[in-house]
């Protein structure tokens, strides 16, 4: 198994169990080798209620913008009245731009 496969067979294994609901969105993390994607998603309805992600103004693809886009997606959800969420790191560790996604997110306020 190369890379990829490896990463999409943790996938299958975190989607199991991390569902999302409109009151508590799944928080699901992509990455590219050039930019970061995060979304909140309701499962039950199949619909990504919120987005975000490197491309907006001033933000870049490092570790002070993958922060900088948890920030924004809380406060993002935080004007549609939903105030907690479960993460979906989509396979991948949980460390540096995945990380720094997540604790942004906290640090706007959202509970993960």
């Amino acid at each position: 198994m190369n890379k990829t496969e490896r990463r999409l067979r943790r996938k299958k294994g975190i989607r199991k169990r991390v569902f999302g609901t409109a009151k508590n969105p799944r928080i699901s993390v992509f990455k590219s080798n050039r930019h970061i994607y995060v979304q909140a998603i309701d499962d039950e309805k199949g619909i990504t209620i919120i987005s975000a992600s490197d491309f907006e103004k001033g933000i870049k693809g490092n570790l002070e913008g993958a922060t900088k886009i948890g920030e924004l997606l809380a406060k993002r959800l935080k004007e549609k009245k939903i105030n907690e969420g479960v993460f979906d790191r989509n396979g991948y560790p949980y460390h540096g731009l995945i990380k720094a996604v997540c604790e942004g997110a906290r640090k706007g306020g959202l509970k993960i």
